[in-house]
């Protein structure tokens, strides 16, 4: 257990998240490796999906905030904790919490989606709103810690959470291993590098020769320009994604260190193509996805990555997406298909033009007019970054 005194921000290692498997061992889920005919006739290679949507609070973000937490010693425990986070570490946190009997506060930003929100309260921790343009969420979060006398928990950069969501990594190696087959690359989300840190450590160690790629959405590739250029790069804009859970402005210091030993590159995709991303989950995978835990699923399904004849892993990292908003985007995708003439031409192969395609433009345009109408009424409340998708698709 950790000692009373300040936790030395040291970089984690794959022991560590060896050590986060028998912590989390019978209380996180271990998610399954879901494979898909479809994906890999439209990519060529051998791919398995990590489905952390399945995870407790319906993203990986439970393993690192349990972690944490149970690291802690009595005399921590007591005084409770303090989390910042749009949504999905703010569920991970309060569950935490509430099965270790410690008192939470999650600072959120008021755009989160509503869905996020009300399940964070619903766990038993208290929500404190803060305006993501114009206020510092870190700041309030440290004020609200030194005068409660609580323990701050990042939503990335720290030892224990990094060693929690490797478990998401270690998982994966094990299954693939079992498969009888040689693992070759892992894409995941990322945001702080939290994620793809833990991953990162758990894979390598298990299976050396694999390739890690981090997913972003176009615009909020930190990881990727931080990659290229060696050090860490901040996003210009701190809004303007559907994909809330990924919109953190710069890669972590212990994040970072660690990604750039053992990461080989970023990719993106656009907001067109995860929202696409998303409809695919659904009507071909028959699984529910949220936007920010689909930028790995739509990064390979646009082709960004040549995995053919290759196994692959694509993490999917969260599915807490507001029903409203996700009935009525699956409703615009039936009967739609966009027109992927391009991605197709670029795979040549005839199998991808019937088994992709989603979302159209329209779709987009009628999703703004729905949360308007919506909206006027207090039916739904979308978060700033699905707000501003609508009005540019």
């Amino acid at each position: 257990m950790a000692s009373s005194q300040d936790l030395s921000l040291r970089l984690p290692t794959a022991a560590d998240v060896d050590a986060a498997a028998e912590r989390l061992a019978g209380v996180a889920v271990r998610t399954p490796l879901i494979s898909s005919p479809a994906l890999d006739a439209l990519t060529g290679g051998r791919v398995f999906l990590k489905a952390e949507t399945l995870q407790r609070t319906g993203s990986f973000k439970f393993r690192g905030a349990y972690n944490k937490l149970s690291s802690l010693a009595p005399d921590m425990r007591r005084c409770g904790v303090v989390a910042f986070s749009s949504g999905n570490h703010a569920q991970g946190v309060a569950a935490a919490a509430k099965l270790l009997d410690m008192p939470a506060v999650i600072v959120m930003p008021r755009d989160a989606p509503r869905r996020k929100r009300e399940r964070t309260a619903a766990l038993g921790a208290e929500v404190v709103l803060y305006d993501r343009e114009r206020e510092d969420r870190e700041a309030i979060s440290r004020r609200i810690a030194a005068a409660r006398g609580a323990v701050l928990v990042p939503p990335y950069d720290d030892p224990f959470v990094i060693a929690g969501q490797g478990t998401t990594g270690r998982e994966i190696a094990e299954d693939v291993a079992q498969f009888g087959l040689t693992l070759d690359c892992v894409i995941v989300n990322a945001s702080g590098g939290g994620l793809t840190a833990g991953v990162a450590l758990a894979v390598k160690a298990r299976a050396p020769g694999a390739r890690i790629y981090t997913a972003e959405p176009e615009g909020f590739d930190d990881h990727a320009r931080s990659f290229r250029s060696g050090r860490r790069e901040r996003n210009a804009v701190l809004t303007g994604s559907m994909c809330d859970a990924l919109m953190s402005q710069m890669p972590g210091e212990l994040t970072f260190e660690v990604n750039r030993a053992l990461v080989a590159d970023g990719v993106t995709a656009t907001e067109a193509e995860v929202a696409r991303a998303v409809g695919f989950a659904f009507h071909e995978l028959k699984l529910v996805v949220e936007p920010g835990g689909a930028v790995a699923l739509a990064a390979l399904l646009a082709g960004k990555l040549d995995i053919a004849d290759k196994t692959a892993v694509v993490v999917l990292s969260g599915g807490n997406i507001d029903p409203e908003l996700f009935a009525f985007g699956a409703r615009a995708h039936a009967g739609r298909r966009a027109n992927l003439t391009k991605w197709a031409t670029r795979k040549n192969t005839a199998a991808a033009r019937p088994l992709c395609g989603r979302f159209l433009c329209a779709a987009g345009r009628a999703f703004a007019a729905y949360l308007a109408a919506s909206a006027a009424f207090g039916v739904v409340t979308a978060s700033g970054g699905q707000r501003k998708w609508a009005e540019n698709a």
